[in-house]
């Protein structure tokens, strides 16, 4: 297996998918600053893009957190 198999299959562990959720979760501070931001300049259309992207935020946590189940209904020991 090559080394760009293994990064590619990486991506799909369980190490990778906790990585990306926290990255998430990173990514949840910033858009709160942006509604606050937006909410202190009363721009609704700032507003409007800052629940957009808390949207897809949420909507990514929520699939990675489904595979991350799959992976561990894959697993034995988990029954």
């Amino acid at each position: 297996m090559s080394r760009i198999e293994k990064a590619k299959g990486w991506k799909h562990s369980k190490p990778g998918l906790w990585l990306s959720i926290g990255t998430s979760a990173f990514g949840a501070i910033s858009v709160v600053k942006d509604v606050r931001k937006a909410r202190e300049e009363s721009d609704a259309l700032k507003l409007v893009n800052a629940l957009v992207g808390a949207a897809a935020l949420i909507t990514g946590t929520a699939l990675l957190v489904r595979e991350l189940r799959r992976l561990g209904d894959d697993d034995v020991l988990l029954g």
